[in-house]
């Protein structure tokens, strides 16, 4: 027999199997040695009052032993012999629209300008060690995209687009640990995920697909409004390739130079609101005093706290985002005379520091510019991004400013040890970022100090400057057909795009814009 209960219990007993099969025994009246199995379905942490519950969902094994696999399988055929589509970014974009083409019976051919998922930590060391950004490969640009090596995050406020589901199970089949499936806020962590991208690709391959490295899409082939391939340069030869093929556009939220080249073509582009802000990291032992109400923080039991904030300050949002608990700042250049940072965490999330990104909505009309050009929101990101690197002495070390100095318009004299491996210098955030940002960020601070008391403090670390929470840009495309407004057979894809916000939401798009596409070649094939 198979039962599901719901079960609210003390950490310690949702700490391993063994105790939630005695807790569920003795709760429900069962006979702890018919108990095979327990399953956790789903799991989530009640931290609202002084003694802290997790909330399971379980299912329970009585005299039989689990036959149901732990997550969904999806079997990916041989399209060695298909008609190819173009998939141009391996981000979770690209990625989940490839996979989801071998599903439907179409061969991708996935170009990715930076490097394997592997190489590309020897040009991230180098950021730290040598100060030095390359623009080709980098916390961005890469197998894996900005999600392989930022936290590997897996949550989604995202409901209506597709089946997250789906998404959590293909991580499952390709390496991700199965508690992703049950936890409320999954995580793979920055340590793990890369070998799960690389499974995935692996997958792409043993399928007839292809994955080209370092090779950079120039311009799109577009004949009488119907996109028909790309043209790329292979970086290491320098030799030009032409790719025929329907197109899936994932190149990410931070490659500008495609939206400059979108731009000078004529591709019908909008400009598009963005968050910009700090990074502000705290003692991760503060951080679970505050959030599970105890001093001595998260116990043996319990994972490193997370928090939520959002408030109004003006007219515009004023929120937390990507918070990384037991985590690290990190350097998200992708070129050179710009400094941008990030967070990540390790799937232990064992570091003695928490951070997230605090930011401010920004929308196009506070940006200045002509209003007309759709790239306005994006040179307002770099004016800022050079700033900052100016700031820093022209180097990745990045400005620096206590939050309570902050708030309070102070310099600060020292700073707090920090995770961030380049180094900081100490800056005025209040005097040289924007006003409409650094002012609203005062404010929702105070605001925040006052929810969620001795979150405001000295202790605390704001490091600037954190700019790249979504696309500046939307590639306009139809609502029911995904393909772009006007040019036939071009699918612009994932955060990129301006249709995604993270690993999961981004993946969901690259399956729909798969689909999409397959619905695509099928008509063009009847029309032959």
């Amino acid at each position: 027999m198979i039962q599901e209960f719901q079960v609210r219990v003390l950490p310690v007993v949702a700490s391993n199997e063994q105790n939630i099969r005695q807790y569920v025994a003795e709760e429900k009246g069962i006979d702890a040695r018919t108990i095979n199995a327990v399953r956790v379905l789903k799991r989530s942490i009640d931290a609202r009052q002084r003694t802290i519950f997790v909330n399971l969902t379980v299912r329970v094994y009585i005299n039989e032993v689990p036959q149901d696999d732990e997550y969904v399988t999806t079997h990916y055929g041989d399209v060695s012999s298909k008609p190819a589509v173009i998939v141009v970014g391996e981000g979770p974009g690209g990625l989940f629209a490839s996979l989801r083409l071998i599903e439907l019976g179409l061969r991708p051919i996935v170009l990715e300008r930076g490097k394997n998922v592997r190489d590309r930590k020897i040009d991230l060391a180098n950021i730290g060690k040598m100060q030095r950004v390359d623009p080709e490969s980098n916390y961005c640009f890469g197998e894996g995209g900005a999600g392989a090596y930022s936290d590997g995050k897996l949550y989604t406020r995202s409901k209506k687009r597709g089946s997250i589901e789906k998404i959590l199970n293909v991580f499952c089949q390709h390496g991700a640990s199965t508690s992703i499936l049950a936890d409320a806020h999954p995580h793979i962590g920055t340590d793990k995920l890369p070998k799960v991208i690389e499974n995935m690709r692996e997958t792409i391959i043993r399928c007839g697909g292809e994955v080209h490295f370092q090779t950079k899409m120039t311009r799109l082939l577009i004949d009488a409004d119907t996109v028909v391939g790309v043209e790329a340069v292979n970086l290491q030869t320098g030799a030009e390739q032409t790719y025929r093929g329907p197109v899936i556009l994932a190149t990410g939220h931070s490659a500008r130079d495609v939206y400059r080249y979108l731009a000078e073509a004529k591709v019908e582009i909008e400009a598009k609101g963005i968050a910009v802000g700090v990074r502000l990291e705290h003692p991760s032992q503060l951080i679970d005093q505050i959030q599970y109400h105890s001093k001595q923080g998260r116990g043996k039991y319990l994972p490193a706290a997370e928090y939520s904030f959002v408030t109004q300050v003006d007219g515009r949002g004023v929120y937390s985002f990507c918070m990384c608990p037991g985590g690290f700042v990190i350097p998200a250049a992708t070129d050179k005379e710009q400094l941008v940072v990030n967070g990540m965490s390790p799937s232990n999330r064992g570091t003695q520091w928490s951070n997230s990104g605090m930011v401010v909505e920004t929308r196009p009309e506070d940006v200045g510019g002509d209003e007309n050009d759709p790239l306005r929101v994006m040179h307002f990101q770099e004016q800022l991004e050079r700033a900052c690197w100016q700031q820093a002495n022209m180097k990745q070390t990045a400005p620096a400013q206590r939050m309570a100095d902050f708030v309070n318009g102070r310099l600060s004299y020292d700073l707090p040890k920090s995770s961030y491996a380049p180094g900081l210098i100490s800056s005025p955030l209040h005097f040289w970022m924007p006003k409409q940002i650094s002012r609203r960020l005062q404010e929702g601070f105070k605001k925040f100090g006052k929810m969620s008391h001795g979150f405001l403090t000295n202790e605390a670390l704001m490091i600037a400057t954190e700019t790249r929470t979504s696309a500046p840009v939307r590639i306009v495309r139809d609502r029911d057909t995904l393909q772009h407004v006007r040019i036939h057979g071009l699918f612009p894809c994932g955060e990129g795009a301006g249709y995604a916000g993270g690993i999961v939401s981004a993946g969901v798009d690259g399956e729909r814009c798969a689909e999409m596409c397959a619905q695509y070649t099928s008509t063009l094939r009847n029309m032959e």
